[in-house]
């Protein structure tokens, strides 16, 4: 999910009351919420793809990330005296529960996530929220918002309303999974029933829109695109939304391009690749692109 979601979940947990608990705890929950996301450091050495949602969004990050956020907010703290006294170990479960959100989160997207880094590279895909959220932007900014209102009046339990939002917001979650599992099964009948060939299908969200969702139908040579709607009083549910996209997967220059350390890299990350193959006077160029977001990569060949 988008990093002002995951802000909001922090600053969601920070109002249910667990801000009480020990001083720098809204910094913690909120800068935890976050924290798996420094792996983004390693864009600017051309590793994007290799880094994003592994290593600190894996099981080893989860035990090992809360160690480090709970050191750097007690190294703040030597140096910038909190009003409220700092207890480590509340600290240290703080900065485990928001550092948990993080990966749950990005999980539930198209983009997927690694929860078994190191050890494993194998991707897992929530596919039931789209990557940027409103409604629970709207949700937990409304929680948080009215809970800092009545802090404001004083009121005797101003942590009803973020609690209340979480609650909202986890089965607004639980309910897009069960939905994006009934959209598959659409899919897959009605394509079934059309004579489709379905070696792979791929069903993902559209942004704001829980009734309706993108699939991709892999047969081995191309990437058929639908729209499956979930909206009531449809006879058909399954309309083409997109002509197919051919994956040349067996084209000489990609067999090549694909064994290449470049290629391999962005493969690793690819769910649903296609490729593109151009000539020009310095050589063979082969675009290896990823059907989801347009992403891609260029292998010069000579």
């Amino acid at each position: 999910m988008d990093n002002i979601c995951h802000t909001l979940v922090g600053a969601a947990l920070a109002q249910t009351g667990l801000k009480r608990r020990t001083g720098l705890a809204t910094a913690t929950l909120m800068i935890g919420a976050n924290f798996p996301d420094i792996d983004v450091l390693a864009i600017p050495f051309g590793r994007a793809t290799e880094f994003r949602r592994g290593w600190t969004h894996g099981v080893l990050a989860l035990v090992v990330l809360p160690f480090v956020l709970t050191a750097i907010m007690l190294a703040w703290e030597r140096s910038h005296r909190s009003i409220m006294p700092v207890v480590w170990r509340q600290l240290l479960l703080l900065s485990a529960i928001s550092i948990l959100t993080h990966p749950t989160l990005d999980w539930m997207n198209s983009y997927g996530m690694r929860w078994l880094m190191p050890f494993s590279g194998r991707w897992f895909y929530g596919d039931s929220l789209f990557i940027i959220d409103p409604f629970l932007w709207l949700v937990l900014g409304l929680g948080v918002w009215l809970s800092r209102r009545r802090e404001r009046k004083r009121d005797l339990h101003p942590w009803r309303p973020a609690r209340a939002a979480l609650a909202v917001a986890a089965a607004y979650i639980v309910t897009m999974l069960g939905v994006h599992s009934k959209a598959e099964r659409v899919a897959r009948r009605e394509l079934s029933d059309s004579g489709v060939q379905i070696r792979r299908l791929v069903v993902t969200p559209m942004p704001a829109d829980p009734v309706h969702w993108s699939v991709y139908a892999d047969d081995g040579a191309r990437y058929s695109r639908y729209l499956v709607s979930l909206a009531p009083g449809k006879t058909r549910r399954v309309t083409v939304s997109a002509p197919p996209i051919e994956t040349h997967a067996d084209d000489p220059a990609v067999v090549q391009a694909v064994r290449t350390e470049q290629g391999r890299r962005f493969l690793d990350w690819s769910r649903l690749p296609y490729y593109r193959v151009t000539k020009d006077v310095q050589g063979t160029n082969v675009d290896i692109i990823d059907a989801r977001y347009g992403a891609f990569v260029t292998v010069k060949l000579d």
